[in-house]
């Protein structure tokens, strides 16, 4: 994860620490930390542990409509999805959404819509 991104993420979880008496679910968001980079012997205690390739920046565990939960990857600039996180979200899709950000600004406009969404 690049810089930007880094300060785009934690912008988000900023915002979403200051809105939990409104969306108290907000709460229970947390990071995946996924893009650590690590020695190969970490990188085999953590595979071995059930890290997984592909998986998205951040899971929202709050039920709407058909859905289970929320993933949001962050990116920044011309960076696009990998194939493994491509993998994840078509496997995925039918019990989460998916929200693909740029900006911390995306992403709670994202976060907030899924939240409030009456029409599911």
């Amino acid at each position: 994860m690049n810089h930007q991104e880094h300060n785009e993420q934690a912008a988000l979880f900023k915002w979403a620490a200051m809105q939990s008496i409104a969306y108290p679910e907000l709460n229970q968001m947390h990071a995946i930390p996924n893009a650590i980079r690590c020695s190969p012997r970490q990188g085999k205690w953590l595979k071995d542990e059930g890290k997984k390739s592909g998986v998205w920046d951040i899971f929202l565990p709050a039920p709407r409509g058909p859905y289970s939960g929320m993933y949001v990857e962050m990116k920044y600039g011309k960076n696009k999805l990998s194939a493994e996180q491509e993998k994840f979200r078509e496997a995925l899709k039918k019990w989460y959404r998916f929200a693909l950000c740029y900006s911390w600004i995306e992403a709670k406009i994202a976060i907030i819509d899924y939240l409030e969404d009456n029409h599911f």
